[in-house]
């Protein structure tokens, strides 16, 4: 990774490309409807479907976030409760966040994820450090997975050589990654690439998390409910967008062999009744504690996919919080 500067008031990207006159780039080739276009001439357009924040926070909020540039294509937000940041005695479990979208859209920056995590870090006690990586298609896989390996490794360097002061208030020998869909995926493939050298990995958390093959499991194939955000037309696209050209999604990155997850550190996996990865989930779940691992698999009722960043509902209220504070516990067992 190149060197690395911090700044409170770094401005994140909105990651499009291309422009309003769409005709001069040939026909669309690809497109997920009010997400994302891909012409014939390799431009990409992201409409903005969800709102960027900055790393302002409300007082009440009870935390400090800011965001760190990692280099011109990544960068990361950081959320450190009032408990930890007030506190010179006080150290936290550093939990890494990737954020969803596929792997082609979204952003650390997206206001939804900005909320979440704002709450996340009060409520489950830990810093939080959400990071921005690289999309496909212009950046296909494994860019993403590369982008999470060396923010962590920028993250325990700093710690090894007293670095950025704030990086004092994480417990850097209690490090957790976690995501949801895509980004799930991504801490996934990051805890493989660093179990082995890392014994300060103590947990991997899966929100719902982006998987797929080949064959068709049973949620895949039934209708797709309204409370869901994933289709699996929308899956099959992010699929051949994200992965190396001519692959198939029994590609390991998609559909991962067995022995992998006999690999990873405990687990918690959390699905949702209506979302059409549920039964791969669920497999993954089975697998893995087949092979003697620790696996807590959580299944949220009458709720789709990535329900707690894009489902308003009282309904998902309840399961947000009930979501917050099984985390909490998995962190502070």
């Amino acid at each position: 990774m190149a060197a690395l500067s911090f700044t409170h008031n770094h401005q994140p990207s909105d990651n499009r490309r291309g422009g309003s006159h769409n005709h001069r780039h040939g026909p669309i080739v690809e497109e997920i409807e009010g997400l994302i276009k891909v012409f014939n001439d390799g431009c990409v357009e992201r409409p903005p479907i969800v709102p960027t924040v900055s790393a302002t926070v409300h007082p009440s909020a009870k935390v400090t976030a800011f965001d760190i540039k990692l280099s011109n294509d990544t960068w990361a937000r950081a959320y450190i409760p009032d408990a930890a940041a007030f506190s010179p005695s006080v150290t936290l479990p550093l939990l890494v966040y990737f954020h969803g979208g596929g792997f082609c859209v979204g952003s650390a920056a997206w206001s939804c994820y900005h909320d979440f995590l704002t709450d996340l870090a009060v409520t489950a006690r830990c810093v939080i450090v959400s990071v921005n990586y690289r999309l496909a298609p212009e950046h296909r896989l494994p860019a993403a997975y590369d982008d999470g390996v060396n923010v962590v490794s920028w993250l325990m360097k700093q710690g090894s050589n007293g670095g950025y002061s704030w990086v004092s208030k994480c417990d850097l020998s209690n490090l957790f990654l976690a995501g949801d869909s895509a980004g799930a995926n991504i801490a996934y493939q990051v805890a493989l690439k660093i179990t082995n050298t890392s014994k300060n990995l103590k947990g991997v958390i899966l929100i719902h998390p982006f998987f797929g093959g080949e064959a068709r499991t049973f949620s895949e194939k039934q209708q797709q409910s309204k409370s869901s955000a994933l289709t699996l037309s929308a899956s099959d696209t992010y699929w051949r967008l994200a992965l190396p050209r001519g692959a198939s999604r029994d590609h390991p990155w998609c559909n991962p062999p067995v022995s992998s997850s006999a690999r990873l550190p405990t687990t918690m996996v959390f699905m949702a009744e209506f979302d059409i990865l549920k039964d791969r989930n669920m497999e993954m779940c089975k697998v893995m504690r087949s092979h003697g691992k620790r696996v807590e698999g959580i299944i949220h009722g009458g709720v789709g996919h990535a329900f707690h960043i894009l489902d308003k509902s009282s309904v998902s209220r309840d399961r947000i919080h009930d979501m917050m504070y099984r985390l909490r516990n998995f962190i502070h067992p």
